[in-house]
């Protein structure tokens, strides 16, 4: 499958989990892909995961907490690539921070909003300009279960900057539709990654654990294959006339 020929899709915070399946995904539809993270050294690995599945990643250094250092990346990719078509806002997480409100300190509201909520800003405010030059783009960002029904496993400032990424979404797909932009959002529920299974494992009892899966329709948490799909859709033109919308990938959970 070919749908993203010639088009240059950017991920930030791809280094590993969803992000990294899904930038795979995109770059066997044909993307020129770049992943962002602050660490080489998993960038290297990242390269190497992508050779063995058959793709070529580009790699660029990049700490989604600072401005400058996502506006340098975006800025070299676009020289280096000509364009960039799409924007994945994927750097995200609680940082293990504490998931009880009255534990949560200033601090931990801070770096929680800062990489989650403004990374997605300041990201989507640099690779704006050059859409609105190419007269077209697509920008998918990651909300969360949290930010629409909470989370056991998530404290109340990953829930809070989740939703307001969502209502994000909407109004940026609201400004930038004339120019052909299209912006939507993706909302897991618990994905197993190697980060997340073992803070749900750490965080709540087998028999919690028990109960949460029987409340999935699907019986089921996602794998990162799961959303990767919807990436791929939202980043194609099979979802050209789809904006503004918040798409629950959850295996049916919050329905009852």
């Amino acid at each position: 499958m070919s749908r993203l020929k010639g088009k240059t899709a950017f991920f930030t915070g791809a280094g590993s989990g969803i992000g990294l399946i899904s930038s795979i995904r995109l770059a066997q539809e044909g993307a020129n892909v770049w992943i962002s993270d602050r660490d080489l050294t998993i960038l290297e690995e990242a390269k190497k995961t992508g050779k063995a599945q058959g793709v070529v990643l580009n790699t660029i250094e990049a700490d989604s907490t600072q401005s400058d250092s996502i506006k340098t990346a975006i800025d070299s990719i676009s020289r280096d690539s000509g364009r960039i078509d799409i924007l994945v806002n994927n750097a995200g997480g609680s940082l293990h921070t504490p998931y009880q409100f009255l534990d949560e300190t200033d601090e931990d509201w801070k770096r929680v909003l800062d990489l989650n909520i403004m990374g997605t800003v300041v990201a989507s405010r640099f690779v704006l300009p050059y859409m609105q030059q190419q007269k077209g783009g697509r920008i998918i960002n990651f909300g969360s279960k949290a930010g629409r029904f909470g989370s056991l496993i998530a404290g109340a400032n990953y829930a809070a900057a989740k939703g307001a990424i969502s209502s994000l979404t909407r109004q940026l797909a609201l400004e930038f539709g004339p120019y052909g932009i299209t912006v939507n959002c993706i909302c897991p529920g618990i994905v197993l990654t190697k980060r997340t299974t073992g803070l749900w494992e750490s965080r709540r009892t087998p028999e919690e654990r028990a109960k949460v899966l029987h409340e999935i329709p699907l019986r089921r948490h996602a794998v990162a294959e799961d959303i990767s799909g919807v990436v791929a859709f939202f980043a194609s033109d099979d979802a050209g006339f789809i904006t503004g919308a918040t798409l629950d990938v959850n295996g049916g959970q919050g329905m009852a």
